[in-house]
């Protein structure tokens, strides 16, 4: 067993490991901030609610699409004059970051959007009878009653990020998915492909685990 374990350097694994979550952490930050915003943006500029507004909401959702349908290992290519200007670099954990929320930010504000659309009607309608403005609308009825909704879209959308991480290896991103590529592919190395994955999988059973007991905490069921 020794044997077939002797390719593994776990300096090199846990340093994937560190980059991995390092990738994950910030651009997960990253894609809440910017999503969450513009999902209540899709949100309210929809037909029938408080902000309706077409032009605003096709424009918008227009992006959204464009943006989630175009594959994220040609997404890191495209963006890499964008990366080195934004962040200096296209390689590493920094220069993955930014194209990994421009891949998830649309994603999760989907997400979001469909979140806020199961909170009551009523609520809205009881805040604006009390006279509340669209801001207190948001953060005071729509985004509590639907913070379960947000906190399970977040996990999927963490869970979808560590899938992007290990792509992003292909440039050199670093991780678990370039240790993977590196060795366990490229040089044929199959005991380090097996922990990477394993490693991997474990990762995603942890967020997944988290973010159920999270969203059940919030719930008001």
């Amino acid at each position: 067993m020794s044997g077939w374990f002797s390719h593994l350097d776990w300096g090199d694994i846990a340093q994937a490991c560190l980059d991995t979550l390092t990738m994950l952490g910030a651009s997960l930050v990253l894609t809440v901030l910017l999503g969450v915003p513009l999902g209540v943006l899709l949100f309210l500029t929809a037909e029938r609610q408080i902000s309706q507004n077409r032009i605003v909401n096709a424009v918008l959702g227009m992006v959204v699409n464009i943006l989630r349908s175009v594959p994220f290992v040609i997404l890191l290519i495209v963006m890499i004059p964008l990366t080195v200007a934004l962040v200096g670099t296209s390689l590493g954990v920094v220069g993955a970051i930014p194209p990994l929320v421009v891949g998830a930010a649309p994603f999760y504000a989907r997400l979001v959007e469909g979140a806020l659309r199961e909170v009551d009607r009523t609520t809205i309608e009881a805040a604006q009878a009390m006279g509340a403005t669209t801001r207190q609308i948001v953060t005071g009825a729509l985004i509590p009653e639907a913070m379960p909704g947000l906190i399970s879209g977040a996990t999927v959308t963490a869970v979808a990020l560590v899938s992007f991480t290990a792509m992003a290896g292909v440039v050199g991103a670093g991780g678990l998915g370039d240790l993977a590529i590196r060795f366990g592919y490229q040089r044929f190395q199959t005991d380090v492909m097996f922990v990477t994955v394993l490693l991997l999988v474990l990762l995603v059973q942890a967020i997944q685990i988290a973010g159920d007991r999270l969203a059940r905490r919030f719930s008001h069921r």
